[in-house]
């Protein structure tokens, strides 16, 4: 299994903090937000490699990150999109698009998000993901706050734990379980994210294609519980500095 960490955008909501530094090397408890991405599959025996996907501004930054962290017991490596502006960003189903084709996956992908923080481990995911092949599985928290969730891709499911309504930013939420940006796209359904580029001509946001893909086939959702944190605001990165790990 490989490993993609979504970090390609220009973080414009957090300037100053990212005008000269992208979003996931800003640091939380003194060490890096990716670092405690890394950290959720460094151990996991599945793991052969982790994709970091950013821009041309912020390829040299990721590239010094990475030899500087050599000690990691899973290769690394880190590329280029080709983007230079926050106008010309593949978006995020464009980018993991990009990757699939630039390394020739041909394997289960593990797609997480580079701005997120959240403190259970992936055990469990890994487990009920897996345990659904071929269908993806996305990682849900329940944020608990109606007006929070109107910023968020909002879901709901049956019974079964599958995803039987999903709503990105909408005004009148129906639940408060959204997407974390965290999904398991086993090897199967990697095909699917060209079917639904040629489809929808967007790539901007990959909640837009869960909303897809789960009137196409069986999309499962696994909750998380623990803290979590969408670092989308200089507000939020404060929140996270102050709060996460403390127990």
């Amino acid at each position: 299994m490989k490993v993609l960490i979504l970090a390609a955008g220009y973080g414009t909501r957090l300037y100053p903090l990212t005008l000269d530094r992208p979003k996931p090397l800003l640091e939380v408890g003194g060490k890096p937000i990716v670092n405690y991405l890394i950290d959720k599959v460094r151990w996991y025996s599945g793991v052969n490699e982790v994709v970091v996907v950013t821009n041309n501004k912020f390829y040299p930054h990721f590239s010094r990150w990475a030899k500087a962290n050599k000690s990691f017991p899973v290769p690394v490596s880190v590329v280029n999109d080709g983007t230079k502006t926050n106008e010309d960003r593949l978006g995020s189903m464009g980018d993991i698009d990009f990757v699939i084709k630039k390394k020739n996956i041909r394997e289960d992908l593990l797609v997480m998000g580079g701005d997120n923080l959240f403190d259970l481990g992936l055990n469990n995911y890994f487990f009920h993901a897996q345990k659904n092949s071929p269908r993806t599985t996305i990682g849900l928290y329940d944020i608990l706050d109606i007006g929070e969730a109107k910023k968020f891709g909002v879901v709901e499911l049956d019974a079964q734990k599958k995803v039987v309504s999903f709503m990105e930013k909408p005004d009148q939420p129906r639940s408060t379980l959204i997407g974390m940006c965290l999904y398991y796209l086993p090897a199967e359904s990697l095909k699917r994210v060209r079917e639904y580029l040629h489809a929808s001509k967007s790539a901007d946001t990959s909640g837009d294609y869960i909303r897809w893909l789960f009137t196409q086939e069986t999309v499962f959702g696994f909750k998380f519980e623990g803290k979590w944190y969408d670092i989308g605001s200089i507000e939020a990165y404060h929140a996270a500095q102050s709060e996460f790990r403390k127990t």
